[in-house]
């Protein structure tokens, strides 16, 4: 790998962790320059604008997502022992999120609503391609017998996904893991009551 491209990357992975912290709109190119240690010339010699840079942060967030998500459910011998693993991922969300500054897509969803399309349609794949992804895991449950036959996977995958999305969310407000903690204790709870045979 080059130099050049050693610089792009690093330029990518560190805005990667300014716009979810801040927000499209809160992060500055100053933060940028500060958190790369370049000046702006520097970091426009790789970017033409700050849109192109937001969007590539935004998907190498949503890679750094999908690599902890499929590292989570590797290995898992049952279907609701993946289930359970992935929504797990921010069980320590005070101290060891997957990218600091919390979940991308809660956080670009809101950030950039109404304010910037082509962020919000990244969001938006992100988000379909996450509810695919739990909805395979179901599908699985269902085909070796795990879960209920009769359970509405889009459903329950958007359920799941919403009361995920919203501990992340609690956890980020008040700091605290507790938060998500409490959301995996009615996890099991649901997993066990509503969706398994």
């Amino acid at each position: 790998m080059g130099k050049g491209l050693d610089t792009r990357n690093m330029i990518i992975r560190k805005s990667a962790v300014i716009f979810n912290q801040q927000g499209y709109t809160g992060a500055s190119m100053s933060d940028i320059m500060k958190a790369t240690g370049l000046e702006k010339g520097g970091i426009y010699r790789h970017f033409k604008n700050k849109d192109e840079l937001a969007v590539e942060a935004f998907d190498y967030a949503v890679d750094v997502l999908r690599k902890t998500f499929r590292s989570a459910a590797f290995g898992k011998k049952t279907a609701e022992e993946k289930l359970i693993s992935v929504l797990s991922v921010y069980s320590n969300i005070a101290e060891e999120p997957p990218l600091s500054g919390g979940c991308p897509l809660l956080n670009t969803s809101v950030d950039t609503d109404d304010t910037h399309e082509v962020l919000n349609g990244k969001a938006r794949e992100a988000m379909n391609e996450w509810l695919k992804f739990l909805e395979l895991i179901l599908e699985e449950g269902i085909q070796s017998g795990e879960f209920r036959p009769d359970i509405d996977i889009k459903e329950v995958s958007i359920f799941l996904t919403s009361a995920f999305e919203g501990s992340i969310m609690l956890g980020k407000l008040y700091d605290k893991s507790l938060y998500v903690q409490k959301y995996l204790n009615q996890l099991h709870q649901y997993v066990k009551y509503c969706i398994k045979l």
